[in-house]
Parts: C-alpha cells; structure tokens; sequence
C-alpha cells in the first residue's frame, strides 16, 4: 500500500496503469483539518453554510460545533484517485458518498482507495474509497468509478502557490477580545465631523472600550450622524466653533485629569497634535511618536512600525525615544521582549548613509541600558529584517533578522510610505497610537475606514490601564 501524509508527498508523481492495477490494491494519504482548509473551501465553493464558518451558530446545531463542507472529503478522496491510484491519466466517471460523521478542526483523516473490480473492454475500474478519523471511526464512505489510464505518466509534482487567507474579520474580533475585560476609558473625541470618524467613535463605545465624549460643532455633528443614519442619543457632546476648538478643549481635558485617551477625527493630524504640544501637563520627558500596529496576511505576526507619522527627521536621541515608545507598545500588546530591527537601505554601516550610523549608535544604547526590554539589531535593510531566507543569504547571524516584531523607519517619508503600501498592496489591517505623551491617543489617518479606528481605540485601551499602573 502506498501511504504518504501531505507533508511527504514525493516530488515525482508516476501513476498506476490499467494493466499494472490489481484487485485489492490500496494507497492511502493522510490530512489534518485546519480552520484554514475550511475558510478556504468555502472561499472557492462559495459555500458559506454557518454550520462550517460561524462558531455561535454551529455550537447550537446537533454537532455542537464547527464542521467541515461534507464535500471537501470527497475533494480528498479525489486527490487519492488523481495522484496516486490510478493517478495521472485517471478520468472520473462516478462517486458514491455516505456521510457517516462529522469532520472537527484537528481531526486527522485517513483516506484510502482500495481497487475493487476490473472491466477490460473499456478499462473501466471501480475503488472503495474510505475516510477514518484519528479514533478509526469511519467518517466518509463511497465507491468510486474511473478510467484507468493506459500510458504511463511520470511527471514533476507541480508546486502549488503559497495560500495564506486573509481574514480582516477574524483578526479585527481577536484584538478586541483581548480588552474585552479591561474597564471602558473617558475618552475625548476630537471633531468626529465624518462618518467614518463618528462611526468609529460610537463603535468603540458600544464595545465598551471608551466613555465617547464628542468635541466638535454641534450642528456639523448632527448633520453628519443624520447623514450617516447614527444616534448620537445618551452620548456626552461639546459644542465647539471649529476644529481648533475641538483639538484645544480635548488636549485641555486631558490634562486636568477628566479623559484618559485623545481620539482623533476628521481634523488634520498637525492640528490634533499642536493643541496637545502646547500644553506642558500632557507632556513627559519622552518624545511624542506614533506607532502603527500591522496584521500584515504573508508575515506570521504582528507587526509595528514607527515613526510614521509625527517625526519627520528625527534625531539620534529622538529616535531613542521612538524605539522606547514602540517597545512600551509591545509590551502592553504582550511581547515581553520584542525583536526591534532599525532599517536602512543597507544592513552595513556606511559613513554615506546616516541612518546606518543612527542605527549602530542605538544597538549600542540598548546594550549599555539606553533603551530597555526589547532585542535591538540594526542596520537592517527591509528584506532581512522580515526574512529568514534573506538574512540567511546574506550571512547575518542574529536573533533579530528575519524575525522583526518592531520596523523602526529612518525617517517619517520611509515610514509613511511603507505603512501605506503594506495596507494597500500587501492588505495589511492597521491602525495606531501616540505615545510619549501623559494620555495615549488614537490616531488614525482620514482615509481610515470606522474598524481601523475602533483597532487604534483598542491599543489606546490598553495603554490607558498601563499609564494607570504606572502612576504614582
């Protein structure tokens, strides 16, 4: 019998021809079910059953649990009779099926085809084809006609794209479920006047992660939540004449004690960030930096970068701070000790190129304590900074390349330009938040739809409670 896993599968496919074929004749491969094959079966078949794709749904049906499409069994069997017995060559004439029990994410299936019969005259065969879970229980049953193929065929197995799904929803509901049970925050919300703005706003009040306290000119917000079919029924609001006023009566709550997070809306970012500068109490002795938070589909995890978006030639001491800033974010997102990888064109240090110096001078702060809890390496271009294969090309040994938690950009063009590509090229989820200051603030760009800036409310959330802590 013939029996490989998907992960031993040979690298030249040879069928099994009509006259080389005998009764009784078995191949067998093995699959564990992921709740990737599933999403991606339902993306291709478009069947989006709730019993396959909605956990709430599918615990109340009588299996009590997420199930896999009935017929992504058959595909598997499918995939016996066209690989290996009788394999290439082979034309399906007929499948029976017998459903017999359900299929849960971690099964682990046995698929074997086994030949029964033999017809000479139209090369006509006919296989058992069998699927049991890890327990031996038969889940899946059928006999399957084909026609054996009658040349031989040994040809290179053809790989296959790299498949990863893209699953924004999923994502967006595992970042709030981690403040799920953190206490909601008084939040001042600087001149919601559009609807993606206000939309995020009261998102992030029904969720429970803020107390929205709207600041903007109140004929303007109401024409807005009309507009856009809102209520803005038991929410707090504070009429202002403009945006100026807005950013101005927000950064002055913050620093008398009454919101512990800024949120920005529709007004620009330097005008948000000028109120709040200008007011010493909201100041501390860091340096004022953004950091976006990235969930890029083709990286393995979560991804930061800054400075992308207040600094715009930030100095070496400057970026200290950034890095500092970022690293704080890490650690109240639960990364104890993130991997911080400082970015230039090259991964050498060059007189020519100063963010190559900037870079070496900062791995050198964090080894004498500058710079604390996190793993700093730089200067690292972008490409073995985020890949194994490319850093081990080049012959960069160390624990950072290939494996960044933290981009710190040279400049706030790079930065921009990066972040805005991985989110519109690469379909990254983002969002994000300014530290440096005594209150967080969820800063988002214009363009940012409402769950961006729910995401963004998230980590102003989080850092809010370790702001809390950390007061004496």
């Amino acid at each position: 019998m013939n029996d490989h896993t998907d992960d031993d599968l040979p690298e030249i496919i040879e069928n099994i021809t009509y006259d080389e074929l005998q009764v009784g004749q078995s191949a067998r491969q093995t699959r564990t079910l992921t709740a990737d094959d599933i999403s991606a079966f339902a993306a291709l078949s478009g069947d989006v059953n709730p019993a396959h794709l909605d956990a709430d749904y599918a615990d109340k049906t009588l299996f009590h649990g997420v199930i896999a499409h009935g017929m992504w069994g058959a595909a598997l069997i499918s995939k016996v009779l066209g690989t290996t017995l009788p394999g290439p060559g082979t034309i399906y004439l007929e499948q029976t099926l017998r459903f017999l029990k359900p299929v849960r994410i971690g099964d682990t299936l046995r698929i074997t085809a086994t030949v029964l019969t033999k017809e000479d005259l139209k090369k006509h065969v006919t296989l058992d084809c069998e699927i049991k879970n890890q327990t031996g229980a038969l889940v899946l049953a059928g006999v399957a006609t084909v026609i054996a193929p009658t040349e031989k065929v040994r040809r290179p197995r053809t790989q296959l794209p790299l498949l990863r799904l893209v699953d924004h929803k999923t994502r967006f509901a595992a970042l709030l479920a981690s403040v799920a049970e953190l206490e909601a925050v008084r939040c001042a919300v600087i001149h919601p006047c559009d609807t993606e703005s206000l939309k995020g706003a009261l998102a992030a009040g029904r969720h429970n992660m803020i107390v929205p306290v709207l600041i903007a000119p109140l004929a303007k917000l109401r024409a807005t939540a009309e507009e856009a079919g809102l209520s803005l029924d038991g929410i707090e609001i504070i009429d202002v004449a403009h945006s100026h006023a807005a950013a101005a009566r927000g950064a002055a709550m913050a620093a008398a004690g009454e919101v512990e997070v800024l949120m920005k809306g529709s007004l620009h970012t330097d005008e948000m960030m000028s109120a709040i500068i200008a007011l010493p109490q909201l100041r501390t002795k860091r340096r004022l930096s953004h950091v976006f938070r990235l969930e890029v589909p083709l990286y393995e995890k979560v991804l930061l970068i800054s400075d992308a978006a207040l600094n715009i030639q930030p100095t070496l001491l400057e970026k200290a701070d950034i890095v500092q800033n970022a690293i704080d974010l890490a650690h109240a997102l639960g990364n104890p000790l993130p991997k911080v990888a400082i970015l230039s064109a090259v991964e050498t240090v060059t007189p020519k190129i100063a963010s190559t110096i900037d870079a070496a001078a900062l791995c050198k702060m964090a080894e004498r304590g500058q710079i604390r809890g996190a793993l700093l390496d730089g200067p690292l271009a972008f490409d073995n900074a985020i890949s194994p294969a490319a850093a081990r090309i080049k012959g960069i040994v160390s624990p950072v390349a290939g494996h960044a938690d933290i981009l710190i950009v040279p400049d706030l063009e790079a930065g921009n330009m990066l972040a805005k590509q991985l989110e519109y090229l690469a379909g990254a989820a983002t969002c994000g938040v300014v530290l440096g200051a005594t209150v967080p603030i969820a800063l988002t760009s214009r363009a940012d739809d409402a769950d961006a800036r729910v995401a963004s409310a998230a980590l102003a959330l989080l850092l809010a409670h370790r702001y809390r802590q950390e007061r004496p």
